[in-house]
């Protein structure tokens, strides 16, 4: 472990990019703490405690909601551009051709839209919160000057984090937005632990559901390091070829499939979605005059208040969103292609058709246990926290996935950057 970190830090180009994505993270947490004028802390606290679901967005705006900082949302309309652009590739055709077909130059231009679309989500989700946190009191009495320059500061904050995202994510060391909101839940460990142990210290009688949410938090972590590192191996063999008269022998190698390919974008994409209904709900209660329109969304916003309900469609949202993204990153008939093209072939599978099919099939299969999993460890603390009454688990199991796959994936990229350095001067 010591030489590793020896070996990070002596290298130049690696020792720079970790030195940068520091930087930007502590430049991303001083944001998360500098607050808008006019908020009323005692109320948004209580209005905090009594719903879950702006819990669930303030894990994925660092603790900037929480705070109504300056970073209000922080990359969540960026995220809610990320997935209306994702769909659109199944749905429009242009859209998949630029994906997918027109290489660098099209995937550039894809990202550029998806930073255009940013800046409108990014005004109406905040002037949405804002209205929504006046409705509780929690802002005051503001005026529409207020309210506009509230409005500009939270997006323009939104598209600050969006750049340090995507920076981070150029430097090769992992998924830029993934990485800051890992940062953000790693703020709000201290506190987090410091509730826990005064929880314990309260009420002594509460010891086996605190040894309940212990026990369920380890074994989260041994099965994400286990799914995440678990994977089904291909064999591929080369036939054998003739260059210059001489012949090659044929030569055998493996694709990997990972069970979990999709990473931690499933649940990400999910939970920017399932609070999106009731946040708005809750916005139409306290605003709107008529009572049809009332009833509505008062129906709808106790829906997603009742955990059975929530739990179900939070689950299925996992599943789809993981088929979603592992079709988005791994398309199996252009690895096919590219195996035919190289020569390559699965032992006892034709190259072509049948090699997507075979291809298709066994990535469903694993796909499946991958989805399943990451649904079961989303919901799992939902079922503990019905089981036990530890209120802290809904969020403790979504920020205990995010924290580990990040890690995970971390250290994957920085092994990498090593092994490609080992090799100098060879």
């Amino acid at each position: 472990m010591y030489a590793t970190l020896v070996r990070i830090f002596s290298e130049k180009e690696l020792r720079g990019k970790l030195l940068f994505i520091f930087g930007a993270l502590v430049a991303y947490r001083i944001a998360a703490v500098v607050p808008l004028p006019g908020v009323d802390v005692s109320r948004l606290q209580r209005f905090f405690d009594e719903n879950q679901f702006l819990g669930l967005l303030n894990v994925f705006s660092g603790g900037g909601l929480s705070n109504v900082s300056i970073v209000l949302l922080g990359v969540a309309p960026y995220i809610t551009a990320s997935i209306i652009m994702q769909l659109m590739t199944t749905v429009v055709p242009r859209v998949e051709q630029m994906y997918k077909e027109e290489g660098e130059a099209g995937r550039q231009k894809f990202n550029m839209i998806t930073r255009w679309l940013t800046i409108p989500l990014a005004v109406l989700q905040t002037f949405s919160m804002i209205a929504l946190l006046r409705s509780q009191n929690v802002l005051g009495d503001i005026t529409a000057f207020d309210t506009a320059a509230m409005v500009v500061i939270a997006t323009a904050g939104t598209i600050l984090l969006m750049w340090f995202g995507e920076l981070i994510t150029e430097k090769g060391l992992g998924n830029g937005v993934s990485i800051m909101i890992f940062a953000g839940i790693m703020a709000g460990i201290p506190a987090i632990v410091i509730r826990f142990f005064d929880t314990i210290g309260q009420n002594p009688d509460d010891f086996f559901n605190n040894l309940v949410f212990a026990a369920v938090a380890l074994l989260m972590v041994a099965g994400i390091v286990f799914v995440n590192e678990a994977q089904r191996t291909i064999p591929i063999s080369y036939a054998k070829r003739i260059r210059g008269g001489i012949a090659a022998a044929g030569t055998s190698t493996h694709l990997p499939l990972r069970v979990n390919q999709a990473g931690v974008i499933p649940i990400i994409f999910a939970v920017s979605l399932i609070i999106l209904p009731n946040v708005v709900a809750g916005y139409v209660m306290q605003t709107a005059t008529n009572p049809t329109i009332v009833s509505v969304a008062s129906k709808a916003y106790y829906l997603f208040q009742n955990q059975w309900f929530y739990g179900i469609f939070y689950f299925a949202l996992v599943v789809l969103f993981t088929y979603f993204y592992t079709a988005v990153i791994f398309d199996p008939t252009k690895i096919a292609d590219n195996l035919q093209k190289q020569g390559g072939y699965v032992p006892g599978i034709r190259p072509g058709t049948p090699t997507v099919e075979y291809l298709s099939k066994v990535l469903g299969h694993v796909t499946l246990v991958g989805a399943v999993f990451l649904g079961t460890v989303a919901v799992l603390p939902i079922v503990v926290q019905g089981l036990t009454g530890v209120q802290s688990l809904t969020i403790g199991g979504i920020s205990i996935l995010i924290v580990v796959s990040v890690v995970l994936e971390m250290v994957k990229h920085i092994q990498s950057q090593l092994a490609m350095r080992s090799y100098e001067g060879f």
